[in-house]
């Protein structure tokens, strides 16, 4: 019997964050038909697998899809993250992706879900629960929207070997403790330097745990992003554009990657947990000040290296050992949340790979591919507009990740329509700060000549600084 047909013009692999941004604008930009293939049962892609107590690095305001609105606009006025606008929990967030799918595209007619489903190549779809196969007739273009997924702890295999008897739990099965049989340990070992992981260790402190009752297993330091630089509001002008000013300068006069950093710590963009330690990791991970005041309680912190294994009595790093009470609970929180792959184009004749085209914002860079998708049919125009940034897995790379930005954003600016849409789209974050500035507005106006005078000379500075970092 001959498998069930759809016939579409894009068949989007991938149902998170990245593949819905797309879709969505490509259903408002386009009259296309949009077929979505993803493993999960519900739309949001890792959001589905992250622990209970995640939240968005950065303020709801300006994640998701374009056409929807995530989160009311209000600030937090309790908590970690207070003063500042919203951060939405992981259920909100699946919730949201949920009225996405369900409310707005399958809606529109134009768009075909297929949950627990996996895409075989050749069109061919298989359902993960009946084995059932669906063929898929692409008209136009594939396009992948999991070149760049990140990897969660629920899901990841651990790289190191457990002992039997050793008790490893991903960050998921924390707030469940207290409703097992089984006695609650009195001893905490968080594994792994990233934002898992201070999330981990914020949580545990913040329900309750003795901070002298953590054992934090750092690989390597992390420089962090202050959240007060990523707030999209008028009264935030200051620290936002202004911030980026800084930075501009920051990028113009440096002369190494350490330097670099010290000059973004210096005003403000950057800060670090340990204030005697230089950081060796710079992973885009946002935070407010609360949070690095939680996570400096934690004085047993361990530098040496990743771990080989756990024993029951010990645990086994790259740089040595470590003793471990019998009753500890380690908590694996060393999944990787960008694997290390290599950039290539984005338009490849019929298949689009999405990638990130401004850091750290994958759902704005995958709406805009699809903006250039329906707006611009010359490969090379669609690839320079669209020209991949690499994720800066090592401090040495970021100014080369930050020279591609400047170079896409300075495009950007040369292309009327796609400025337009740029300044209107809710995913951007900054443009309608920088278009609220009046004409009369002294102040305002000063501070983006400032950063227009600096971005040009970072932009000239940027090549020396790859340079030194080879």
């Amino acid at each position: 019997m001959r498998p069930p047909v759809i016939d579409t013009d894009y068949l989007v692999i991938g149902a998170g964050a990245t593949g819905l941004a797309f879709a969505d604008t490509l259903l408002d930009e386009s009259d296309a038909h949009i077929t979505i293939v993803d493993r999960h049962g519900k739309p949001g892609g890792h959001w589905n697998d992250a622990y209970p107590f995640v939240t968005l690095h950065q303020p709801s305001a300006f994640y998701g899809v374009n056409s929807t609105e995530l989160g009311s606009g209000r600030k937090d006025t309790t908590g970690l993250n207070a003063g500042l606008y919203e951060l939405a929990t992981g259920a909100e967030v699946c919730g949201y992706y949920d009225r996405v799918v369900g409310s707005r595209l399958v809606p529109s007619g134009r768009v075909t879900h297929l949950p627990m489903s996996e895409h075989e190549g050749a069109g061919r779809v298989r359902s993960l629960l009946s084995g059932a196969v669906t063929e898929v007739r692409v008209r136009r273009k594939v396009v992948d929207a999991t070149y760049n997924s990140p990897s969660v702890p629920s899901t990841h295999t651990p790289s190191f070997t457990v002992a039997p008897g050793v008790r490893l739990v991903p960050p998921n099965a924390l707030p469940g403790l207290g409703n097992r049989e089984q006695e609650l340990p009195t001893r905490f070992t968080v594994l792994g330097g990233g934002k898992t992981a201070m999330d981990t260790c914020v949580w545990l402190v913040t329900s309750g745990a003795d901070p002298d009752a953590i054992t934090w297993v750092v690989p390597r330091d992390s420089w962090l992003i202050d959240r007060g630089t990523t707030q999209p509001a008028p009264e935030f002008f200051d620290e936002v554009i202004g911030g980026q000013a800084d930075q501009m300068a920051a990028f113009a006069a440096a002369t190494s990657t350490e330097d670099l950093f010290l000059r973004l710590e210096a005003c403000g963009a950057l800060t670090r947990i340990d204030r005697e330690r230089t950081p060796g990791m710079f992973h885009l991970a946002t935070v407010a000040p609360g949070e690095v005041e939680v996570l400096r309680r934690i004085r047993d912190v361990v530098r040496l290296g990743r771990v080989r294994a756990l024993e029951p009595d010990r645990t086994v790093l790259d740089g040595g050992e470590v003793a471990t009470a019998p009753d500890t609970l380690f908590v694996d929180c060393t999944a990787s949340a960008v694997r290390r792959r290599p950039v290539q184009p984005v338009f490849q004749g019929d298949r689009i790979v999405l990638q990130m085209l401004r850091l750290p914002q994958p759902a704005f860079s995958a709406a805009l591919t699809a903006w250039v998708e329906a707006h611009r049919d010359d490969e090379e125009q669609q690839n320079r507009l669209c020209g991949p940034v690499a994720f800066p897995h090592a401090l040495d790379d970021y100014a080369g990740a930050m020279a591609t930005t400047l170079w896409n954003q300075f495009h950007w600016t040369q292309d009327r329509e796609l400025r337009r849409w740029i300044r209107g789209s809710r995913l951007d974050g900054f443009s309608r700060l920088v278009a609220g500035v009046a004409r009369d507005d002294a102040h305002g106006q000063a501070v983006l000549a400032r950063y227009r005078e600096q971005a040009v000379a970072a932009v000239g500075n940027l090549p020396n600084l790859t340079a030194t970092a080879r």
